[in-house]
């Protein structure tokens, strides 16, 4: 809402410039928007009357003037206006004047004096007119500042409200609003019933009261449609945004921008009978002031006599039985619609209007009377007239009730953080007129009429914090106990992770937990993934039960922009269907952490060959990461994952995650250029560490020997290793694969692993015999448990 602060000040005005009100307002709840000066900034005019023109002597388009500026000397402007007539009051800007962007000074136009500049609207920054003068009332005094006497150091705000507060749609509202923030008077107008003095009425029907439980309307015969309104009324209504029209119209639209209750007044010779508030019948249709022909919907109400349909009730009027300039009788109507009636209804249309706006919104079911009056009482001063008697139809029971709310002090001070007085708190909302009782649970308060907002205690809570300062409540910060967190060796944190694959040269991506269902379909064979009911889009429509989808979208983004060497890594949640013992929720909602290769191995450097990477170089990542702890890695089929380049990582038993290259074919599909390679792990099972433990160093020499076996082409090293690992004697610290060959010499069937033994005693250094023992059990174990043989 815009309006005049001129106009506010006439109601209340406290000692605070425009600035520091527009902070308290927006403080307050009612945000202002903009603060804009109604005019350029200019000085140095002042009002002239034009006591002679005459044709200028070299210039056919050109006017010598003399002007009386108010100090008993005649002054001669050239001036080019065509409107430009003797005994007109117009804007001089004298010598030494300020203009938008002009100087004046006295000059010689076509060889004549100038003394000055009479000025059109546009030259003074008040509107793009440049016809010719702007004329100034008939009673201006010469010599009179412009500014002071059109009011020009004005500002024009517009609020920007919350739908909950539409009793601040008007000045009074703002008013009120104003007065308690600051304690300074408040001056509402003085409205005074006009006594009839005709005794025409026309009769009111309410067919739908649950709808419009209040409608008052007046006849007022002989009014006068083509007087002017006054200069006052117009120039409120144009700084509040609203375009002066006639007398009749312009005097509704001021009382709803004063008052806050939309009127609208018919031309009374165009009715036909009683007036009926009700819905549409089949068929009806009405031509509205927009010039829009609508066929209301079965739930938008409609004003209509006995003979037809006359307007949108709380929306707009019709044109068929507005007022024009020839009108000479009218009947004035103001209702009350309740906002579930009007909410939504002219958009249905194409359009909004003030009355919606309002209506919607909430405006005063007891004001109705007391607009009419005020609308009345500015009619007969401006239009002249005949007034007959206020009528009006109630349906009480429909009007909203104002039930009392209970709020309780102590939970106020509470809630708010402030010691507040229970007498500061009465004084706040009695204030803003709201009605407080006491009793022993605390104070009870009944909402005016006007305030649709107040419902519940937190309501009162907030009001009393808004009336109080939001900037007078300290900004307190939380006060906590610090405590040294327990640190225990066998587990590490979530960022000691990030930090270990940040040292091996990954970054760490976020991605969303809402992927595309086909991502899950493909790389995750997820055929029922958990949908989302409200997708922000419709490729995240599914929540990710893996953390690889995301990486490979990450890898596939970084190739279009001609990145080849990529290294990501992501720790975050996914979602999985609840299974036995799963959360109350339905879903698991497990923590892992993924990472992806691609490209080389090695930033490009002259040190190092240029080598892709491959499944051992993140499987060394992953050994990085699980530090001490010993695991193995068995092959496993994974459907994002290469059937022959992909394995499960187990620890102490359990499948903790897997590593491998990306399958082929989704290489393709999603453009990957050489096939990165991924591991997913337990984010639970990767922060476990093992605990250090004591072993005696030994001082003695190793001895080491090499152990080559041939065993089945299909058997896995790791499970020879099992096998050798569980059948050494004490003396051999390590076993370790360094040769794996298949080829000649070997039957096609078989490949040799050749393992690498070495033995440690603490005490004394080992003998050949207790080396040839310990390798001999060795060889044995494998024979009997694998089936395989020393290679010769």
């Amino acid at each position: 809402m815009q309006f005049s602060e001129q106009w506010l000040r006439s109601l209340v005005n406290p000692e605070l410039d425009s600035a520091a009100l527009s902070h308290l307002l927006t403080m307050a709840g009612l945000e202002v928007e903009a603060s804009d000066p109604v005019a350029a900034d200019f000085s140095g005019v002042v009002v002239a009357t034009i006591v002679s023109t005459e044709k200028h002597p070299s210039a056919d388009k050109l006017k010598v003037c003399k002007v009386d500026a108010g100090h008993g000397e005649l002054l001669q402007i050239v001036c080019g206006a065509p409107n430009a007539e003797a005994g007109m009051k117009v804007p001089l800007a004298k010598v030494g004047a300020q203009l938008p962007g002009i100087a004046i000074k006295a000059a010689k136009l076509r060889g004549v004096e100038s003394c000055g500049m009479l000025c059109s609207a546009r030259e003074l920054g008040l509107s793009a007119d440049h016809a010719g003068l702007l004329a100034l009332p008939e009673d201006a005094v010469p010599g009179a500042d412009l500014r002071a006497l059109l009011s020009l150091d004005d500002i024009a705000h517009t609020i920007k409200l919350t739908p909950n507060r539409s009793d601040c749609l008007s000045l009074s509202g703002v008013a009120r609003e104003l007065a308690a923030l600051t304690g300074a008077p408040l001056t509402l107008p003085e409205i005074v019933a006009v006594a009839p003095s005709i005794d025409d009425r026309r009769a009111v029907v309410l067919d739908a009261p649950a709808a419009c439980p209040r409608y008052c309307g007046r006849i007022v015969r002989g009014v006068n449609a083509r007087a002017d309104s006054p200069a006052w009324m117009k120039q409120r209504l144009e700084r509040s945004g609203v375009r002066s029209i006639s007398a009749l119209v312009d005097v509704t639209n001021y009382v709803m921008l004063e008052l806050g209750q939309p009127l609208h007044i018919f031309d009374d010779s165009k009715l036909s009978g009683a007036i009926h508030v009700r819905f549409p019948r089949e068929g009806e249709s009405v031509l509205l002031l927009n010039e829009q022909t609508v066929q209301p919907a079965a739930d938008t109400l409609l004003i209509a006599d006995e003979a037809r349909p006359l307007a949108l009730g709380g929306i707009m009027g019709g044109e068929d039985s507005g007022v024009t300039l020839d009108t000479v009788d009218v009947f004035l109507e103001g209702a009350f619609f309740t906002p579930e009636a009007i909410a939504g209804r002219a958009r249905v249309y194409g359009f909004t209007s003030d009355a919606s706006h309002r209506y919607e919104r909430g405006v005063d079911f007891e004001l109705p009377a007391r607009a009419i009056e005020r609308a009345t009482r500015l009619i007969l001063d401006i239009c002249g007239g005949a007034a007959g008697p206020v009528v009006e139809a109630l349906a009480a029971e429909q009007l909203p009730a104002r039930l009392p709310v209970r709020v309780r002090p102590a939970r106020a001070r509470r809630v708010l953080g402030i010691d507040l007085p229970d007498d500061v708190m009465v004084a706040l909302l009695e204030s803003v007129h709201l009605t407080v009782a006491r009793d022993a649970q605390g104070l009870v308060v009944t909402p005016p009429s006007f305030r649709f907002d107040i419902e519940i205690e937190e309501d009162l809570i907030e009001e009393i914090a808004r009336l109080h300062g939001y900037e007078a409540i300290p900004a307190l910060p939380p006060k906590g106990t610090m405590a040294m967190l327990e640190c225990t060796e066998s587990a590490r944190t979530g960022w000691s992770v990030r930090r270990s694959l940040a040292a091996r040269d990954y970054q760490e991506v976020i991605n969303y937990a809402f992927v595309d269902a086909a991502w899950e379909r493909d790389l995750c064979a997820n055929a029922h993934p958990i949908r989302l009911a409200n997708p922000i889009a419709s490729q995240m429509s599914v929540m990710r039960t893996s953390l690889i989808p995301g990486l490979i979208a990450n890898l596939a983004e970084n190739r279009k922009h001609q990145h080849a060497r990529v290294r990501v890594f992501e720790a975050g949640r996914c979602f999985e269907r609840a299974v036995e013992g799963a959360p109350v929720s339905g879903y698991d909602q497990p923590l892992k952490l993924a990472a992806l290769a691609a490209g080389t191995a090695q930033p490009e450097q002259w040190g190092a060959p240029h080598r892709a990477v491959d499944f051992y170089d993140v499987k060394s990542d992953v050994e990085a990461l699980l530090g001490t702890r010993e695991f193995s890695c068995v092959a496993h089929a994974h459907p994002a994952l290469h059937p022959g380049r992909s394995a499960a990582i187990i620890v102490d038993g359990r499948v903790i995650g897997v590593v491998g290259e990306v399958h082929p074919v989704w290489v393709e599909r999603y453009d990957l250029g050489s096939a990165p390679v991924v591991f997913e792990l337990d984010l639970d099972a990767v922060v476990q560490a093992g605990v250090p433990a004591y072993r005696e160093f030994s001082r003695m020499p190793v001895v080491a020997r090499d152990l080559a076996l041939v065993v089945d082409l299909g058997q896995a090293a790791e499970a020879v290793l099992d096998v050798l690992r569980g059948t050494a004697p004490q003396i051999v610290r390590s076993i370790s694969l360094f040769d794996v060959y298949h080829g000649r010499g070997i039957d096609p069937e078989k490949k040799s692993l050749a393992f690498r033994v070495l033995m440690q005693d603490t005490q004394r250094t080992l003998e050949d015999a207790e080396v040839d023992a310990a390798i001999a059990v060795i060889v044995r174990g494998a024979e009997s448990a694998l089936g395989a043989r020393l290679r010769g």
